[in-house]
């Protein structure tokens, strides 16, 4: 994907660390990342001025929620669509293009939320078929490269219906060299039913089914492909969606990375001081590939300290945080913590503007 990343802004280092960071993920169903950025930008701009230091926007996603929304400055025209919804029921979703590419949130069109949460969701009847329809479009219009963002959805149907989507538009075939898929999770496709449905509200029973159609559905899809699709990492991302796609000739790519390359993230590291990123929760997973493991990743590369504001924590932060990034990782803090568990799911952009100038003082004032 080295072709389409933009130059990084002020990407020549001059030896002035001046910057701060704002890179937030998006705190599922609560906060979009550039609500969340947004507030930490206003919230601090007299605390980083008085230190000599200027905010440095960049809203981030590995692919699921705010996948369109981060990717705005490489893709800024959206193109609205009358697509089938996580549950059969029509949804109005969006796709997005630029000049050299176009963008699909799977999450705008199947997502979870969309489905009523997980207690409103079918698992077994939940569909993929927006998502094909929303990249039936965007291919249709002639984009020379789509990235499809997989996270977030309420589907664990294997990419079935994409695929008829794209079947039915007689544009399966021009998937192949075009498309890229930008994963959230590196689980491969048949774990997708165990790893995810609970998540989506299937019990046992409702997870056989899932994984019985998932085991069907690759032996169908290595005969499609040519090759086995089902050990790919990522190709159980989407419910399986990354899977169906990869089965046409996608190419799966883990989605922080490209959205941290695309926008120029290892460039702006070099002028940072601090990096303050986020999350809904924070746990053992997100430093494996989602957002705040590729900034963690990245700022120890950069020797740039890291600070993490997460809606909650799954444990304490000194257990949480792995030992080889503990120099990195200044400070991990909860709003719910905070301010509370109702305050931080009422209102999180409020909470974080709250809080945020205080702790932000705090360690900046640190030798």
């Amino acid at each position: 994907m080295k072709e389409l990343a933009r130059s990084a802004p002020d990407a020549e280092d001059q030896g002035v660390r001046d910057r701060v960071v704002l890179a937030f993920d998006s705190f599922k169903g609560s906060a979009g990342a550039s609500q969340l950025v947004a507030a930490a930008e206003h919230s601090t701009a007299e605390l980083l001025g008085g230190f000599g230091l200027r905010a440095d926007p960049c809203p981030l996603s590995d692919g699921g929620e705010g996948f369109l929304e981060a990717l705005a400055p490489c893709a800024p025209t959206w193109h609205w669509l009358e697509v089938s919804g996580p549950l059969g029921q029509p949804v109005r979703a969006p796709w997005a293009s630029g000049p050299r590419l176009a963008l699909v949130e799977s999450a705008r069109a199947v997502g979870l939320p969309l489905a009523g949460g997980p207690e409103g969701n079918d698992p077994l009847g939940a569909t993929s078929a927006g998502v094909g329809e929303l990249l039936a479009a965007a291919l249709a219009a002639g984009a020379p490269r789509v990235l499809v963002g997989v996270g977030g959805t309420a589907s664990t149907d294997g990419g079935q219906g994409a695929v008829a989507a794209l079947d039915a538009a007689g544009l399966a075939d021009q998937v192949a060299g075009r498309v890229w898929v930008a994963c959230d999770v590196r689980v491969p496709f048949r774990d997708a039913a165990w790893r995810f449905g609970p998540q989506k509200g299937a019990g046992p029973t409702e997870l056989a089914a899932l994984a019985a159609r998932l085991d069907q559905l690759a032996a169908g899809y290595a005969t499609r492909a040519g090759r086995p699709i089902d050990q790919l990492p990522g190709s159980g991302a989407g419910g399986g969606l990354a899977g169906g796609l990869a089965a046409l000739g996608a190419r799966l790519v883990p989605g922080a990375p490209l959205v941290g390359r695309l926008l120029g993230l290892p460039g702006r590291l070099r002028r940072a001081r601090l990096v303050l990123s986020g999350e809904g929760r924070l746990d053992g997973t997100s430093w494996l590939g989602k957002v705040v493991g590729e900034l963690a990743r990245l700022a120890a590369r950069r020797a740039v300290p890291l600070a993490v504001l997460a809606g909650s924590l799954a444990g304490p932060a000194e257990e949480l945080v792995p030992p080889g990034l503990r120099g990195t990782v200044r400070a991990c803090w909860a709003l719910s913590d905070l301010v509370g568990e109702e305050a931080a799911l009422a209102d999180p952009t409020g909470s974080l503007a709250q809080v945020l100038p205080g702790l932000l003082a705090d360690l900046l004032a640190r030798p």
